[in-house]
């Protein structure tokens, strides 16, 4: 099978974005990108990325899709959710760092991580920096949220962590990230990138 067989086959079976699966229409504007961020701290746990999927979805459902919103719940209304979502281990610490997530998100960035959004490659560290500036995500957050985010914020791309490029060792795929992107059909890196974490 050729490379470029081989990328079709993933993105044919694996190729769903996370933020697609969490009910996210990801677009470059302040509450789908709030809401990526809510995933990324959720996905940054020791907890299934299907679990994490369905919890983001919970709180979508809730209406807190933006930091506002959820700033008016209650500490126990999203421990609620949290728990309704499958996300119990850790509700309770979740709730509260949601809280922080927000507050930090207002004001820091005036509710809109648009702020962040890097100008060119050479300014994806500080997008990470950001990122990591939310208590509960980490350098692993941080790549969560770039691979997903370059399918709207193309600066940020052609993005693919560890855990991708494990993926696209193990089929054999090119591991430098621009003959990797090259590879994916109509511009769909994110889609890539998701498809190689699930199979690697």
């Amino acid at each position: 099978m050729s490379q470029a067989d081989e990328v079709r086959d993933l993105l044919a079976q694996h190729g769903r974005t996370f933020a697609t699966d969490a009910g996210i229409t990801l677009r470059d504007t302040p509450s789908p990108l709030f809401r990526l961020l809510v995933l990324t701290l959720l996905a940054s746990t020791r907890i299934s990325a299907d679990v994490a999927v369905a919890t983001a979805r919970e709180l979508s459902r809730a209406g807190w899709r933006t930091p506002r919103r959820m700033l008016e719940s209650t500490w126990q209304q999203r421990v609620d959710a949290l728990g309704r979502g499958g996300y119990r281990r850790y509700d309770e610490t979740t709730a509260t760092r949601l809280e922080a997530l927000c507050i930090r998100l207002v004001e820091d960035y005036r509710g809109d991580l648009r702020v962040l959004r890097p100008d060119s490659a050479a300014d994806v560290d500080r997008l990470r920096k950001g990122l990591t500036g939310f208590t509960g995500i980490g350098p692993v957050g941080a790549d969560i949220f770039c691979r997903e985010v370059q399918a709207v914020w193309p600066t940020v791309g052609p993005f693919f962590d560890r855990r991708a490029l494990a993926g696209a060792r193990a089929r054999g795929l090119p591991v430098d990230p621009a003959r990797l992107a090259a590879l994916a059909p109509d511009g769909r890196v994110a889609n890539l990138a998701a498809a190689l974490v699930r199979v690697a």
